[in-house]
């Protein structure tokens, strides 16, 4: 076989691939705009103005709580102060765990949280 015929079946399977496990991993995450394959939904916010965007675009079709995909990470964005009110207040428990940082974590050599100002 020709061999760009290989790298367009390989990246089309890829890419195919990179859909199914993003649609397959929403089952419990709020609704939020098609991402993109591996660089998520980057291009629909506006980088020199992300609280416009979030403000004006996302939260207007998608309500005060969606997800935002950065990259191939997806995020629970919280818009408004009843949203976060009712997640920090009324659903402590559930909020109050915090994520890994791969740096932090690499630093601190798995030894405890790195606190960085």
């Amino acid at each position: 076989m020709d061999p760009a015929v290989v790298l367009v079946i390989s990246l089309s399977c890829l890419l195919l691939l990179s859909l199914w496990r993003q649609r397959s991993g929403r089952g419990k995450l709020p609704p939020g705009p098609m991402p993109l394959p591996i660089i998520g939904n980057i291009l629909q916010i506006d980088a020199k103005n992300i609280s416009k965007s979030l403000t004006n675009v996302l939260s207007k079709v998608y309500g005060p709580v969606f997800t935002l995909y950065l990259g191939t990470k997806p995020t629970a964005v919280l818009h408004g102060y009843e949203a976060v009110k009712e997640a920090l207040i009324d659903h402590g428990e559930v909020f109050s765990g915090r994520g890994s940082f791969p740096v932090t974590d690499r630093v601190s050599k798995g030894f405890g949280k790195c606190v960085c100002l």
